[in-house]
């Protein structure tokens, strides 16, 4: 072989060496396309209030849990979960209050996330000061904030902390009133199925007497009708009770505001999901929470839910009186 043909044989294996890491790069980089990227939920919330339950239950259902992740990994924790090649589709974090950076930390990663197009969704546990108290005591342990003060004083703190967070979050699930298996039961409602909705809305009737739920988006109050309790023969009974629902919407206006509360409802709903909120808890109130907002909520229920949208009907204080 002559010096020449070589040469010229040389040339010809780097570039051809130059084109197999030419096509190499390509192959990678669409690789990296098509990875699929992790649904992602964020699970926060005040300490007592069932974050670890929650995280449970999201973990039987087929989650990867990560628990007490700094927010700051969240990020590389998506990546991660994208790389596993559809292994890890569905990624679960809880994240809590651990330093003054805390919220720092999380808007960055949660700008970054938004920049990726990741889809997250945050879920907030919430309690009442009463509920988190008697958990602290039987538990017999510190609030991870109270320093040197007393139990009340961490769970204040928390709270100023997580105010915004729970002003973002997608869903807020109050459990002050809920055992462990209860919780589970909301958890199982919002994700155990296979395809998730638009919209998801809690339409719970409750009685103002009893106070506001902490959880309501929306508060409906059917006070303005007349009360089935002061008629003798409609007391013992419920909303369920044909007669007692009969009776509230022979009144005026009932009938009226449901139809056009429905149609508002289809306004929100609409603006909801342009933002990307996936839950909603629409809190239907009177007295006693026995007649008329149990009345209400059954229609109001069954309205949404011919509409398309997925509804879970819950009466928190009828049977209490």
């Amino acid at each position: 072989m002559t010096e020449h043909a070589r040469e010229h044989q040389d040339d010809r294996g780097r570039a051809d060496g130059a084109e197999d890491v030419s096509t190499g790069s390509t192959t990678e980089k669409a690789e990296a396309a098509t990875q699929a990227i992790p649904e992602l939920v964020i699970i926060s919330g005040m300490s007592g209030a069932g974050r670890s339950t929650a995280a449970k239950c999201l973990e039987d259902l087929g989650w990867f849990v990560v628990d007490n992740l700094p927010p700051a990994l969240i990020p590389t924790m998506v990546e991660l979960g994208a790389r596993s090649q559809g292994n890890v589709a569905r990624i679960a974090v809880v994240v809590d209050v651990r330093g003054r950076r805390f919220f720092d930390n999380l808007r960055e990663s949660l700008a970054d996330l938004e920049s990726k197009h990741v889809t997250r969704r945050i879920v907030f546990l919430e309690s009442s000061d009463d509920a988190l108290v008697r958990r602290f005591e039987s538990v017999r342990r510190p609030h991870p904030l109270q320093g040197d003060g007393r139990i009340v004083d961490g769970i204040e703190a928390e709270r100023n902390l997580l105010r915004e967070l729970r002003g973002d979050a997608d869903l807020v699930i109050d459990t002050s009133s809920l055992n462990v298996h209860e919780l589970r039961a909301k958890m199982d409602a919002q994700f155990a199925g296979d395809e998730e909705p638009e919209l998801r809305a809690t339409v719970m009737s409750f009685g103002f007497k009893y106070g506001l739920p902490v959880d309501a988006d929306l508060v409906v109050d059917c006070r303005f009708l007349p009360n089935p309790h002061w008629v003798p023969e409609l007391r013992p009974f419920t909303g369920l009770n044909e007669e007692v629902s009969d009776y509230v919407f022979d009144q005026p206006g009932a009938k009226e505001f449901l139809n056009q509360y429905t149609e508002l409802l289809q306004l929100i709903a609409a603006g909801y999901r342009r933002e990307g909120k996936r839950y909603v808890t629409i809190a239907v109130g009177c007295t006693g929470g026995k007649h008329r907002s149990v009345a209400m909520s059954e229609k109001l229920a069954a309205r949404l839910a011919t509409e398309g949208i997925e509804t879970v009907l819950v009466h928190r204080d009828m049977g209490r009186e």
